[in-house]
């Protein structure tokens, strides 16, 4: 049906309704979250201690101070029980981009974000980046500690194109928010690779947020998106 010039007037006047923000977690979510973490620092703790080889599930529910079958609820093997360890960074990272001004610089922005959340800016940034590292050495020997790190870069990177999406704007390329995506990812996760196969510091030259800024300005270099 067709509208009248008059009520097309009237309709386009209308105030935009303001946004409904988005979800707080429940207190059941948070809960839930905070049990994880507690599995999941057991678990680095022990891989730490024993190896991955020389922990096992029971190992890691005692440690966490929760039934084996807690345990098992919230991961499917003593691994994956690291993840959300290796997924924190994302999380801040992806949170930060999310919050940041549309029209800011998409690479400018990336590069903010990679340098505040691996920059360790306080004590407990700089402790996650130690779990990490001692997590990733250990995955050079485990398969399946290996799968488990690659599959969440894999997860961060899906999860990163829409905030990509948002902060570029309607008018972007998604091919070329795809790559940016991909681009952040590999540089950040190449990034803690090659700082955790050394003993450089948390902070200044070498660390993960150096190399990470490095990597990434070597892989979006070329692009048209900024």
């Amino acid at each position: 049906m067709c509208l009248s010039p008059a009520y097309s007037s009237v309709v386009s006047t209308q105030p935009t309704p303001p946004a409904t923000p988005p979800a707080q977690p429940s207190l059941t979510e948070r809960r839930k979250a905070a049990t994880q973490l507690d599995i999941a620092r057991a678990a680095a703790e022990l891989f730490a201690e024993h190896g991955p080889d020389g922990t096992t599930a029971e190992a890691i529910a005692t440690r966490a101070g929760v039934a084996l079958r807690t345990f098992y609820r919230y991961f499917r093997s003593k691994q994956d029980a690291v993840a959300p360890l290796l997924s924190g960074g994302g999380d801040q990272w992806r949170a930060r981009l999310a919050a940041a001004e549309p029209g800011a610089g998409v690479l400018t922005t990336l590069e903010r974000a990679v340098a505040e959340v691996l920059g360790a800016p306080d004590a407990e940034a700089a402790e996650q980046l130690d779990w990490t590292r001692g997590l990733l050495r250990a995955a050079e020997q485990d398969p399946a500690l290996r799968a488990v790190w690659y599959r969440v870069n894999q997860e961060s990177e899906e999860r990163l194109i829409p905030v990509l999406g948002a902060l570029a704007g309607e008018s972007a390329d998604p091919l070329e928010v795809r790559l940016a995506a991909a681009a952040a990812t590999a540089a950040i996760r190449t990034a803690l690779e090659e700082w955790a196969r050394t003993e450089a510091p948390v902070r200044g030259p070498g660390s993960p947020a150096d190399l990470a800024a490095r990597c990434l300005r070597e892989l979006t270099g070329g692009m048209s998106l900024r």
